[in-house]
């Protein structure tokens, strides 16, 4: 409200015999009751929820009439510039009042300056810099230096558009008046080499003539017009099957885009980018032009960009997309680790904790037998020296069952052979030993069986593969990361991650997915991009190397390591389909786009293009219940070791015999059991 004050006390002031050049359309009010006509219409037939006022002094008179008065139930944001504004680069006062207007949502600009140079350069900043909404509603003066071929792409984005011309009345002729005839841009029409403006309605008389819409939806029916359709082989985006002839495209931004052709009745035409193999999407070039895919958008080559683009700030600035179909999940692409556990076979069945248990057990229990055969021993002893001292025999037998855990070493080996479902070669005497051995059995039984499911299941199974599934893992493992564009790593070294900056400092980029697949096969790298692409690369690359020469294949084959896809997402990214920048087609493609993804079509259309990816993954990978001598490392390994122990006891014993028991003065070769019987005897 303060602002409309300010403004009429400015137009109080203002007179109107100032510009003498105008006066006939000052004194007339036609040009006023024209907007008046104008801003009624569209608040009765469309929505408007602010109006933008740009006009210079010269027109400032223009608002000093009724225009308020019979508009009131519509908030204005006025902005009035100096005729020597250069608007390429606008003023503090004068950008802040176009970004208030952009702020509060003005779907109405009504533009009325005098200098048709300084209202073209006012429209190149504010499609440059997003300053004005580019699909709202404009009304403004016809002007033909607003239509040089250096402004036709401003025409391919500003399309609700009415031209105002004004038509003075003949001398002499009683019957003509003034009139004001309204245009348009021929949307969807292609600006030629001169632009034409097509015929709206004539006001005349303060009534409409042909009183036809003013602002129809020009994006609804194309007419058949022929959209360039710039497009990167990125799968599952874009596939690109290659023939003799020509490259069949297909994929899921392919068939959205036929899905819009047919709707908004335009004929693609689709084509790649110089050099899409080398620039791809594209970056920016010294003289601040971009490549690739890009590059045909930013200059306006391409109606339409399919090549799975990322909803980032990055593509926001320099192009429109769409809302996002789908999101995908970036991860990287790592080696597995060559390190073969075959060896530890014998162990795998169980745990740390669980070995740890079993040997405890095995411990505390042969202690245990071994106590209770030493109180047993006593007890016998005990009782035949009470009976009669001339009763008592030495026999081997005397204490039958016993000696299997009368010493703490065989107590030891055998609750290990029991362990292990070795049966004792004699059963033992004592009922608390036979109690604990049945007991201690039952146990025995139900490890061993748990041990030989667990066994059965790693024989028959592939070996445990060795990965990388989080970000974590991939910085302690000190591969060296990399991906595709300088956007990429940026990404990682502006993350507040702290591995995520650790990664973008040692992140390297490569133009080629298939020469990265290589890399990461050496396991000197990890490649970043979204998990259906990597899967793509990764069956390409397997699909490449059965096709190469078989001898070479062979000799790299124990030197490369197999392709993984880490299990954790980076980041899960919006994907959108891009449109050149401010494009009219936007908003109605939105709508279709968000009907196609709720009836769930981009997910069949995804499911079609990962098809023949996931079928070759599936029978590459698919497990085999076989049996190799790979797989038993860890019998032989165990037999090795026992054969190494069995050595050193077998020297051990020789060293012994002949150093220690020969040399015994007591030693008799001839009567080797009386040596041994007193040797007992002083023990």
């Amino acid at each position: 409200m303060l602002k409309i004050l300010i403004l009429w006390g400015l137009i109080g002031v203002a007179k109107q015999d100032t510009f003498p050049i105008l006066k006939d359309l000052h004194e007339r009010k036609d040009l006023d009751f024209l907007l008046i006509d104008l801003i009624n219409v569209l608040m009765r037939d469309y929505e408007v929820t602010c109006i933008a006022i740009i006009c210079d002094e010269v027109y400032l008179n223009v608002f000093a009439g009724p225009l308020f008065k019979r508009t009131v139930s519509v908030p204005f944001v006025m902005t009035v510039v100096e005729d020597y504004d250069d608007l390429l680069s606008p003023n503090f006062v004068t950008l802040e009042s176009l970004r208030a207007a952009r702020k509060e949502g003005c779907n109405v600009y009504v533009i009325l300056l005098a200098n048709g140079l300084q209202a073209s350069r006012l429209l190149r900043f504010g499609d440059r810099h997003r300053i004005l909404d580019t699909r709202a509603k404009y009304i403004m003066l016809h002007d033909f230096r607003l239509f040089h071929s250096d402004l036709h792409y401003i025409w391919r984005r500003i399309v609700n558009i009415i031209f105002l011309k004004y038509h003075k009345k003949l001398a002499g002729l009683t019957r003509n008046n003034a009139w004001f005839e309204l245009s348009t841009v021929p949307f969807p029409n292609p600006i030629k080499s001169i632009f034409v403006p097509r015929r709206v309605d004539i006001w005349k008389n303060q009534n409409f003539h042909y009183k036809r819409p003013l602002f129809v939806d020009k994006t609804s029916n194309l007419n058949g017009e022929v959209l360039n359709v710039v497009y990167l082989d990125h799968v599952p985006s874009v596939v690109v099957t290659k023939n003799n002839v020509s490259n069949k495209i297909g994929g899921v931004e392919v068939e959205i885009l036929h899905t819009l052709a047919e709707k908004m009745n335009f004929k693609p035409r689709p084509y790649q980018a110089a050099n899409a193999e080398i620039h791809k999407w594209g970056q920016k070039q010294a003289n601040g032009t971009f490549s690739g895919l890009l590059g045909e958008m930013v200059s306006g080559g391409a109606d339409v960009a399919l090549g799975n683009l990322q909803y980032t700030p990055y593509h926001l600035e320099l192009t429109d997309l769409s809302i996002p179909y789908t999101s995908q999940c970036w991860t990287f692409l790592t080696p597995e680790a060559l390190t073969d556990n075959s060896w530890k076979t014998l162990i795998l069945p169980f745990k740390l904790y669980m070995w740890i248990a079993v040997l405890l057990v095995l411990l505390i229990t042969g202690t245990i037998f071994y106590g209770l055969a030493k109180s047993h021993m006593n007890l016998q002893d005990y009782m035949q020296i009470q009976r009669a001292n001339n009763l008592v025999v030495e026999d081997s037998d005397a204490k039958p069952g016993l000696y299997l855990f009368g010493e703490i070493v065989n107590s030891i080996l055998y609750t290990y052979g029991m362990l292990l479902v070795v049966s004792l070669p004699r059963l033992p005497v004592g009922w608390s030993i036979r109690l604990l051995t049945g007991w201690y059995w039952l146990y025995c039984i139900l490890l061993v069986v748990s041990y030989r499911a667990s066994m059965t299941a790693i024989l028959a199974n592939p070996a445990p593969r060795v990965t990388i599934d989080t970000l974590q893992e991939l910085v302690d493992s000190k591969v060296t990361c990399g991906g595709w564009g300088t956007q990429a790593k940026m990404f990682f070294e502006e993350s507040l991650d702290e591995y995520s900056q650790r990664i973008g400092e040692r992140f390297q980029t490569i133009d080629d997915p298939l020469q990265a697949a290589d890399k990461v096969a050496q396991g000197v790298y990890a490649y970043y991009d979204n998990s259906d692409f990597l899967k793509y690369i990764t069956v390409t690359r397997k699909k490449h190397n059965s096709t190469s020469n078989q001898t070479e294949v062979t000799a790299r084959k124990d030197t490369q390591r197999n392709l993984h896809i880490m299990s954790d997402c980076v980041v899960n990214i919006p994907i959108s389909i891009g449109f050149h920048k401010n494009s009219p087609l936007k908003p109605l493609a939105d709508i279709y786009i968000r009907r196609v993804v709720e009836v769930g079509l981009v997910e069949k259309w995804l499911n079609d293009a990962m098809y023949h990816i996931r079928t070759l993954e599936t029978s590459e990978d698919e497990v085999k219940a076989l049996m190799n001598l790979k797989k038993l490392y860890g019998a032989f390994i165990a037999l090795a070791i026992g054969y190494t122990l069995s050595a050193m006891c077998l020297i051990g014993e020789l060293i012994h015999w002949h150093i220690i028991v020969k040399r015994d003065p007591n030693f008799d070769k001839y009567a080797l059991d009386l040596y041994y019987r007193n040797k007992n005897k002083k023990h």
